[in-house]
């Protein structure tokens, strides 16, 4: 089963600074895209959902410090980055 990504152009700005700033996350950022439309339900990403005023989105883990925030769309077979960051950061919403 196959997702599609659909990158905002705010998203792509904030990843892009987010590889800037951590280029050695890289090759873990890349991985966890190719998982992501492989299947977002794989255990390796920790998918779990968000709570509050943020409970429709989803989050995933690129490390343990490290969380990309999304909007996933099941239903659409599609998914949107929201936010990526630290887990405070990404948390702090």
């Amino acid at each position: 089963m196959n997702y599609r990504l659909v990158f905002t152009h705010s998203y792509t700005r904030r990843a892009a600074r987010f590889i800037r700033h951590h280029p050695e996350l890289a090759g873990q950022y890349g991985k966890v895209l190719r998982l992501l439309e492989q299947d977002p339900f794989h255990p390796v990403l920790r998918l779990h959902k968000r709570k509050g005023r943020l409970g429709d989105l989803h989050a995933v883990s690129i490390n343990i410090r490290y969380r990309v925030t999304l909007l996933l769309l099941v239903t659409e077979k599609e998914i949107v980055p929201v936010d990526i960051g630290s887990h405070d950061a990404v948390y702090r919403g």
